[in-house]
């Protein structure tokens, strides 16, 4: 069973850099065809895609973030790490790590695995 495990602060204040690691478990993040994505959701509201790291590691982006955005993996953890800086409280929200062979949606039926999500909230 694949499992996804997102880790990392849940309080930030604001102008610092975010950092966010996904573990995953019962599968390698270098499976070939795979990406492995971050997605946020604010408020209970609309899901947002922010990046991905393929399985070869290159690093995708959504253009409204990737002055702020850096993804990352560690193979030998089987790990991926968000990095966003010059975080706000627009920044506040509910971040998820997922995996599966599609990226760029923020549809949580289009990837195969899906963490449970991290709570972050940015200060003022």
């Amino acid at each position: 069973q694949v499992q996804l495990q997102e880790s990392g602060p849940g309080l930030v204040k604001s102008s610092q850099t975010l950092s966010l690691t996904c573990t995953v478990s019962g599968d390698s993040i270098t499976k070939t065809g795979y990406h492995w994505s971050w997605i946020r959701q604010f408020q209970g509201k609309a899901l947002e895609w922010m990046g991905a790291i393929s399985y070869g590691g290159k690093a995708l982006y959504t253009p409204s973030l990737i002055s702020r955005t850096s993804v990352s993996s560690d193979t030998s953890k089987n790990q991926f790490t968000l990095q966003l800086s010059a975080v706000t409280p627009e920044d506040t929200g509910v971040y998820f790590c997922a995996g599966g062979v599609i990226w760029g949606s923020a549809r949580r039926s289009d990837y195969e695995y899906w963490g449970q999500g991290t709570q972050v909230t940015v200060s003022s």
